[in-house]
């Protein structure tokens, strides 16, 4: 039987019960490979192994001779005959030695390894296939463990000119589970297959020109050609991204129609008083669209959920001080919620700061809030007294009940689990309006995805008077030029920040530790000239407050640090950032600590000291912090180079990070594509309630059994 010739069908039969049976029921699987293949490649059912799929191909569609065989070719493809078999070596160090040949020479083929498999499956006189890397050995081009077959069960396994590649690991190849063996598995896999379901309506299919399910999943594992591959890589890339994209649009869809926001439908003294009174500068243009975008929202009648997008300093406090203020002016109370004691304590300084004079209680709770205080915080804010409350997950508690909950803005939200942040929602019988923010930049392609059911906006303009900070990159070598130039800031009344990866030496990695960076930055900045204080995690609260108030105030000349002041800390003197072995911080890390300084008029500067060694990866990374201090292009290589599943905080998201052949860095038109389209449907067809939709209800149902759906929570 062939398997390019398996009937395709779209008829419901038991195609979907055959997909889910357990892989240890496939011929040449069994328990033990089957468990092997779940531990090491999530492999467990039949439709797992089908929808794995190679990460190359490598071209068989040339035939070398022998007399061709040059050693700088990576791989080679032989047709021809063995002809002699012999072991060489001591006991333990034998090798088989074929002689292979055809009408231009002779050659060997090697084995160190499965020395008695191939001996015992290899026949003298036969005619067989041979792929592999030529090399030298003992004075003769030979081909070591090539992949071997007679020409009848290549024509029966293998009709293409592509050949797929499988991932692998040491413990498969251990027990002989290859590329080649995953492939032979998929064959007899599709041998067995006499009918698929399909998985988009046909209408889409016909629309799209799109090979059916089988055939491209066929031409995924054996390709007759690029057309063939480019073809079904695209139908199957599309799917993937159609499906998360239509579920996100639905659920938007559903909220927008089912959950009544409430209407702030005036702008009053409290708006009026601190734009016209209290604000001694104008705002940016990117600033006074985005609280029109909100207005228009809170005003709507529907639940606002929007994504609030800025770089460090672009301006985005201000512009939730604005839409708190419009809910007070509606006779509601509003709340922010921040991942750290250090940004909540920020927060509050600066919205307090803002607010001076406009007779509007704004109020404080962390964890180290004491218990009288929360008492009487607790009782202004069931009784209304209490207008704006500012905090971190301490927000959560029970006893936190509001009395009109009309905003909730959460900052930095990928920094809060799914469950923390639907708790904060349910503070209000009817929920409030939510304005998510982050100064963390998401990709364009990424941000439909992770944050797809929420409205955006950008504030793509930093304030006028803001000079672009400067970066350069120093390697250990020029640490004494890097301690001259800080000597040189200082003496400008300056302050500098030297952020530091770990607090002790890890035994494994060579890191910078903070512990000895803070000694010797106080033997190069001794007392009493200089002042370096020490902040990191560990630190008692009391001890961490008493360094940051001595840098606050000036007295402290350098602030030696780990990323506990990535975000939160606002000091417009201080005019350098110092980051220590910065090959070992991400992109959005080493941006964020960049964003810690340049808040003042002054320039500017970030150092990124590394180490004289550095991977391809981390290199890149440097340059681009070089390069450019805008925070999307930063976001567009961090994705590309990370991956979004490692992007901070994606992974609680619910959204399938682990896609199967699609990318989110590098499939952005097909992202909009399948999103225009899946709008283009629910415009038609909003509850999919057509017969001709029923396939893509049954699928979501599917879909939402794998997924935790938060859309609602925002």
């Amino acid at each position: 039987m062939d398997i390019s010739k398996s009937d395709s069908t779209t008829g419901k039969g038991d195609a979907r019960d055959f997909l889910e049976t357990g892989i240890q029921y496939l011929k040449g699987v069994g328990p033990k490979r089957a468990e092997l293949l779940g531990k090491e490649l999530d492999i467990f059912t039949f439709r797992d192994l089908l929808y794995f799929f190679p990460y190359k191909y490598i071209d068989r569609s040339r035939f070398y001779t022998i007399a061709e065989i040059d050693t700088s070719l990576a791989f080679i493809q032989l047709k021809g005959r063995i002809t002699g078999l012999r072991t060489e070596g001591a006991k333990y160090k034998q090798r088989l030695i074929a002689r292979f040949t055809d009408d231009t020479g002779a050659m060997e083929l090697v084995w160190f390894q499965g020395i008695l498999w191939a001996a015992k499956n290899i026949e003298t006189g036969k005619e067989y296939i041979v792929f592999g890397r030529p090399s030298i050995f003992n004075g003769r081009i030979s081909i070591a463990h090539p992949e071997i077959d007679t020409v009848e069960k290549s024509a029966f396994t293998f009709s293409g000119k592509l050949q797929p590649q499988y991932s692998s690991t040491e413990k498969l190849k251990n027990s002989f589970i290859t590329s080649k063996t995953i492939q032979k598995l998929i064959a007899g896999l599709f041998q067995q297959m006499t009918q698929m379901d399909e998985t988009l309506p046909g209408y889409l299919i016909s629309k799209l020109k799109f090979p059916a399910l089988y055939d491209a999943l066929f031409a995924m594992h054996f390709p007759a050609d690029q057309g063939q591959l480019k073809k079904a890589t695209y139908r199957l890339k599309f799917e993937e991204l159609f499906y998360i994209q239509l579920n996100i649009l639905r659920q938007k869809n559903r909220n927008q129609q089912d959950i009544k926001g409430h209407v702030f439908a005036k702008v009053g003294s409290y708006v009026n008083d601190f734009y016209h009174k209290k604000l001694t500068f104008e705002l940016t243009e990117a600033q006074k669209r985005v609280i029109r975008e909100i207005r228009k929202d809170l005003g709507s009648g529907k639940q606002m959920n929007r994504l609030l997008q800025g770089d460090v300093g672009s301006g985005k406090t201000l512009v939730a001080v604005m839409a708190m203020l419009i809910a007070l002016d509606n006779g509601y109370q509003a709340c922010l919620m921040a991942p750290t004691e250090i940004l909540a304590n920020q927060h509050f300084a600066t919205i307090s700061g803002f607010l001076e004079g406009l007779s509007v209680n704004v109020r404080l709770l962390t964890g180290s809030t004491r218990k009288t205080e929360r008492n009487k915080l607790f009782a202004e804010l069931s009784n209304g007294d209490l207008k704006i409350l500012i905090g971190t997950h301490a927000l959560l508690e029970d006893p936190v009940q509001f009395k009109n909950l009309g905003l909730v803005i959460i900052d930095e939200q990928h920094r809060f689990g799914v469950a923390q942040r639907a708790r904060l929602r349910q503070k209000n019988e009817n929920p409030p309006h939510v304005l998510v923010m982050t100064a963390t930049p998401i990709p364009r392609t990424l941000a439909m995805t992770l944050y797809g059911d929420l409205d955006v906006s950008v504030i793509d303009e930093m304030p006028p008077g803001r000079k672009p900070i400067k970066t350069v990159h120093y390697t250990d070598s020029k640490r004494l030029v890097m301690f001259g130039f800080l000597r040189e800031q200082i003496k400008q009344r300056r302050q500098v920040y030297v952020v530091y990866p770990l607090i002790s030496e890890s035994e494994k990695l060579d890191y910078k530790a903070l512990d000895d960076g803070y000694e010797a930055m106080t033997r190069a900045f001794p007392p009493p000239q200089y002042l370096v204080v020490c902040v990191h995690g560990r630190l008692k609260a009391e001890e961490k407050d008493m360094a940051m108030q001595y840098f606050q105030s000036g007295k402290a000349h350098i602030m030696v640090a780990t990323t506990v002041i990535e975000v939160g800390v606002d000091i417009p003197n201080a005019s350098v950032m110092v980051i220590e072995s910065a090959e070992r911080f991400g992109l959005s890390q080493l941006h964020q600590l960049r964003g810690r300084v340049g808040r003042g008029a002054d320039q500017s500067y970030c150092i990124l000291m590394t180490s004289h060694k550095q991977t391809t990866e981390a290199r890149k990374r440097i340059e681009t912090m070089v390069n450019t201090t805008d925070g999307f292009v930063i976001a567009e290589v961090d994705l590309k180079l990370r991956g979004p599943g490692d992007i901070e905080g994606t992974q609680q998201s619910g959204i399938p990070f682990d896609l199967k052949i699609a990318s989110l860095s590098e499939d952005g038109q097909i992202i909009q594509f399948a999103r225009d389209t899946a709008q283009e449907i629910l415009n038609r067809d909003n509850d999919l309630s057509s017969p001709h939709n029923e396939i893509l209800l049954r699928q979501l149902k599917k879909l939402s059994r794998s997924q935790v759906d938060w859309s609602s929570i925002s």
